[in-house]
């Protein structure tokens, strides 16, 4: 399915993330999964948000569906959704917004459906919690849905409970109870890892067909650049917790800016036919033991003194796109966009 580029909301974006903080508390000391994140969605729009396992990818998800429960607590940041603060809201309000408003298909189906009831009462189970149907109209519905995101005789699987569908059947009911009452926002985390290859193309076509169909805005989770390359208009590179470059799709894999970035691509299988499949040298740091300085400093080939001695501010070197690294300056000397120091948190990135 050909990827249709959005336009900018004049109006603002639907869903706008601020300065996102996220601790757990564990044995070894409260550690930061998620530090000082910014995300803006648009209208219309999907957003990639890309980066390794561990990298605190569905923290973030969690915290703006505000599910983030012991031992993990939001220390801070904002989260508005068409201009409303989702976080500090209680736990009913929550309720009203999450499948109404905003809705997150998570990363394995068989976890995530109840396996004692079938998949058309799971469905109608939504409509019904939100008002917006009686029992017996919403379980009309849920046929419907479930017609609507390609699951085969609608009607018998209906009646199916989840261990008698395949992985791909069970992802796409996830995404039918996701969609049941219109939500402006869908958050698809990881939702094709579980998968075969033949069937994640059906499935991420399937997304980008609701987002069209349903006017939806999609925050697209993956550690696979492909998958963006192939259904983003814009994209957030996370690691260790924080978005280290972001901005339009085309740009981050025409021109990366950020040397995790840069090897991220770089390790793409097929890139480069006839090759040695790179690697980033390293493995992800200890969240609990971050370096004084960049997180992403060991590992970086690039590195020099200021990388070591501390974590590079949030700069802006372009319109629509964040940038946190030293390297990036005309003159070698400083990031682009500010001076160093400037608007970072204080905190280890």
């Amino acid at each position: 399915m050909a990827r249709q580029m959005s336009v900018p909301d004049p109006v603002g974006p639907v869903l706008e993330v601020r300065g996102l903080t996220i601790a757990f508390d564990t044995p070894a000391g409260r550690v930061r999964a998620v530090d000082q994140v910014d995300l803006r969605l648009d209208r219309g729009e999907t957003l990639g948000l890309v980066g390794e396992s561990g990298c605190g990818k569905s923290a973030t998800a969690l915290a703006i569906m505000g599910m983030v429960g012991p031992p993990g607590r939001v220390l801070g940041g904002s989260v508005r959704l068409r201009g409303r603060e989702l976080l500090g809201l209680n736990e009913r309000e929550l309720r009203r917004a999450r499948g109404a408003e905003i809705s997150l298909v998570f990363q394995e189906p068989t976890s995530a459906l109840n396996p004692v009831f079938t998949i058309g009462s799971q469905v109608a189970e939504t409509l019904v919690v939100h008002g917006r149907s009686s029992w017996t109209s919403a379980r009309r519905e849920a046929v419907d849905l479930l017609a609507a995101v390609r699951l085969p005789d609608p009607q018998r699987r209906a009646r199916d409970y989840p261990h008698q569908l395949s992985g791909g059947m069970r992802q796409r009911a996830l995404i039918a109870m996701a969609l049941a009452c219109r939500p402006s926002v869908l958050i698809a985390d990881e939702p094709t890892t579980a998968l075969d290859v033949t069937i994640q193309s059906q499935i991420l076509d399937l997304l980008l067909e609701m987002r069209e169909s349903y006017g939806l805005s999609l925050l697209l989770i993956t550690h696979d650049l492909g998958v963006v390359a192939g259904t983003a208009d814009r994209a957030a590179v996370m690691y260790a917790g924080r978005i280290v470059e972001s901005g339009p799709v085309a740009r981050i894999f025409d021109q990366p800016r950020h040397p995790y970035t840069r090897g991220l691509l770089a390790s793409i299988p097929g890139k480069a036919g006839g090759r040695r499949l790179q690697a980033i040298d390293g493995t992800v740091p200890n969240l609990a033991a971050l370096p004084p300085g960049c997180a992403f400093a060991p590992r970086c080939p690039d590195r020099h003194d200021r990388c070591l001695s501390a974590p590079p501010p949030q700069t802006v070197p372009a319109r629509d796109e964040t940038l946190r690294c030293y390297l990036q300056s005309t003159l070698g000397d400083g990031p682009i966009g500010g001076q160093p120091g400037a608007g970072s948190s204080g905190a280890p990135e």
